[in-house]
C-alpha cells in the first residue's frame, strides 16, 4: 500500500509542479530556485529543455546519494525521471494561460510546493535541490522546506544578474510561497 501511496505522490506532485512552472512561471520568466531555476535560466537563454538541464545537473548529487544515501537516491530517482519527463511534455502550457504576473508567481509557487511537498511528505523527490536539502536537513535538524527556501534563495539571487529587478522580485516571491507550501505539506504525517 505505501508503494501504491508514494508512486501517486510522484505522479501528482510531478503534475503540480510541472503544472507550475510551464503555465505560471515560464510565461513571465520567472524562477523557482535550485537545480529548477538554474535548468529555467538555461531554457530562456538556450532555449534548451527544462526537464532534460534538470536531469543533467542532478548528476552530481545522485553519484553522491549512489555513495552515501543510497536510500535516497532510490527514493528520488522515479521523482527526478517522472518530474523532468512531466515538465518538457506540458511545456506547451507556457502559451496556454494569461495570468497577471502577480498571481501567476504565487499560483505557480502554490502549485510547486505542494507537488513537491507531497513527494518530501512519501520520502521522495524530484532529485536535484530536493535531493540536497535532504541531506543538509539530515545532517543539521533543520525543516526541509527552510532549507529549500535558502537554498532556492540563493540561485533566485544568482538568477537577478540574468533577469533582471522585476523577475527577481516575483521570483523571491514564488520560491517563498514554494517554501512555506513545501513545508507545510512536507511534515504533516503520512496518512
Amino acid at each position: 500500500m505505501l508503494i501504491l501511496k508514494k508512486g501517486m505522490a510522484i505522479i501528482v506532485g510531478s503534475s503540480l509542479l510541472s503544472l507550475g512552472l510551464n503555465g505560471f512561471l515560464v510565461p513571465y520568466q520567472l524562477l523557482d530556485g535550485g537545480i529548477i531555476g538554474t535548468a529555467l535560466i538555461l531554457h530562456y537563454y538556450f532555449n534548451f529543455q527544462t526537464g532534460l538541464c534538470i536531469i543533467l545537473l542532478s548528476i552530481p548529487l545522485f553519484i553522491y546519494a549512489w555513495f552515501h544515501e543510497r536510500i535516497y537516491f532510490y527514493n528520488s530517482l522515479h521523482g527526478l525521471l517522472l518530474s523532468s519527463l512531466m515538465i518538457d511534455w506540458l511545456a506547451p502550457l507556457e502559451t496556454q494561460f494569461t495570468v497577471p504576473i502577480l498571481p501567476s508567481s504565487i499560483i505557480g509557487g502554490f502549485l510547486i510546493g505542494i507537488g513537491i511537498g507531497l513527494m518530501l511528505r512519501y520520502e521522495t523527490s524530484t532529485g536535484g535541490t530536493d535531493l540536497l536539502a535532504q541531506f543538509i536537513s539530515k545532517w543539521l535538524s533543520l525543516n526541509i522546506g527552510i532549507v529549500i527556501l535558502i537554498v532556492d534563495g540563493f540561485v533566485v539571487v544568482v538568477g537577478y544578474n540574468v533577469l533582471g529587478l522585476q523577475s527577481f522580485l516575483y521570483s523571491s516571491l514564488t520560491i517563498c510561497v514554494v517554501g512555506l507550501m513545501t513545508s507545510l505539506i512536507a511534515t504533516k504525517r503520512s496518512i
